[in-house]
């Protein structure tokens, strides 16, 4: 386990609009802000369409994870998630997850790990910005190359 004091920063109410891309609008907001590290403790709204984690198919091997995804239309969503930086990459790397409900299918649920969406109607969020330490996220090899939190105690705020 690992385990960090952390320093709050700033703290937003961000809406997304009608058609915006969940993820682009996300990482363009932390850009304009200069946030590298966050954390949404939850956020509602809708989606025309989301991309989950998931399969159709029974899985081969049950404790690894799954790369595949599924796509949904028209969704009501509660999620949250962190947002840390890949240093690797060199880009804010989100880590979401979402409980939806299918508006065409009496609102049957769906719970996973959220790859893409496009906003439909509005998208309410809370960000919490935390200054330090700075949020990472690297990949593990010897876990399946699963992108790992981990803290960079190092991290000076800004920086982009």
């Amino acid at each position: 386990m690992q385990a960090r004091s952390i320093t709050w920063g700033r703290s937003f109410v961000l809406v997304l609009d009608h058609g915006e891309d969940f993820f682009t609008a996300l990482g363009d907001f932390c850009r304009e802000h200069e946030i590298r590290s966050a954390h949404i403790p939850t956020f509602i709204g809708g989606f025309r369409t989301a991309h989950l984690v998931g399969s159709y198919q029974p899985l081969d091997d049950p404790e690894a994870p799954v790369w595949d995804e599924v796509t949904f239309e028209s969704l009501e969503v509660l999620g949250g998630g962190t947002l840390a930086w890949d240093p690797e990459t060199d880009h804010l790397a989100p880590h979401i997850h979402v409980a939806t409900g299918l508006k065409a299918d009496s609102a049957d649920g769906r719970t996973s790990h959220l790859l893409g969406a496009t906003v439909q109607f509005v998208n309410e969020l809370v960000v919490q910005e935390i200054l330090s330490p700075g949020l990472i996220r690297r990949r593990t090899p010897d876990l399946y190359d699963v992108p790992l939190l981990g803290f960079d105690d190092t991290t000076i705020p800004g920086g982009w």
